[in-house]
């Protein structure tokens, strides 16, 4: 059995540890808030935006923009991978992580080249580890606070690569916010840009509204193509960010639970251990003086 004072270092060590945890599930309590609040007020935008692009694109038809036109051999995929720059936030980054590598399976084959553009470190490192092709990282971006901009001189690469060959489709990998307690890998096709109605799953509505086109169709398409790349990365950024906060939240919650947990049956231990040395301390002093009456 442990000594008093081996028992007691360890209620001391859990204690400062839950101190941390505690902390740190407050932090990312927080910075929550602020993240969730920007996604929910970028979502109807992005939504919309989807759907005005979609009316567009039938009126263009066909041929409208060569970042609609899908390849006939798709033989360099490239992986937008967001996952987040520190740890201790559970199953988080594996998750993500696995979601890629079932993307690289799928479309691996005879010559096909799989590059890699990261969005936070541990992805980045994994690509490293793994002997991926790194293009380009962004490092210190989910997370913390970013705005348009990364989204815009990262989608503009990711444009330039598409036109000039460099890639013949392009996917993003980043965590959907469902709730709290819930954050879903998503795997979505940036380019060529894929169907609206493929694109996004909306409900049967009883009216849709007429857009009318000035300039025209062809010419807004032109415009409104490219934003659109920046728009969905700007989007798997707040998701992905969101998911990050309310993931690490809820690892620190349990993590604290765990170190509640822990004290508890150390101080059992400990009361345990005091007993018993008090009554191995009765039973001297009880036979010290039978010793002495005799």
């Amino acid at each position: 059995m442990a000594t008093l004072k081996e028992v007691q270092l360890k209620i001391s060590g859990v204690k400062k540890t839950k101190q941390i945890t505690s902390a740190m599930k407050m932090v990312a309590t927080s910075r929550l808030r602020g993240a969730q609040l920007a996604m929910e007020a970028f979502r109807p935008y992005a939504e919309k935006y989807a759907e005005v692009l979609g009316s567009l694109a039938q009126k263009a038809g066909e041929g409208a923009s060569p970042l609609l036109e899908a390849r006939e051999e798709v033989k360099k995929v490239h992986v937008v991978l967001l996952t987040s720059d520190r740890g201790l936030c559970g199953g988080f980054n594996i998750n993500l992580i696995e979601k890629a590598e079932k993307l690289i399976k799928a479309k691996e084959g005879d010559d096909v080249e799989i590059s890699f553009t990261n969005f936070g470190k541990k992805g980045r490192d994994w690509a490293r580890k793994e002997g991926q092709s790194l293009v380009d990282e962004y490092l210190g971006v989910v997370g913390a606070g970013f705005g348009f901009g990364v989204a815009s001189t990262g989608g503009q690469k990711l444009i330039n690569g598409f036109m000039a060959g460099e890639y013949d489709e392009v996917y993003l990998v980043y965590a959907q916010f469902i709730s709290m307690g819930r954050q879903v890998p998503v795997v979505q096709q940036l380019l060529p840009i894929p169907p609206i109605e493929v694109m996004e799953e909306e409900e049967e509505r009883p009216f849709q509204a007429e857009h009318i086109c000035e300039p025209s169709a062809d010419l807004l398409l032109g415009e409104m193509l490219p934003r659109n790349v920046y728009i969905q990365l700007y989007r798997g950024l707040l998701e992905t960010s969101t998911s990050e906060h309310a993931a690490r939240m809820s690892a620190m919650e349990n993590a604290t639970n765990a170190c509640s947990d822990m004290i508890t049956d150390l101080q059992r231990v400990f009361n345990k251990a005091r007993q018993a040395a008090i009554t191995a301390d009765l039973m001297d002093i009880v036979g010290g003086a039978e010793a002495l009456k005799g």
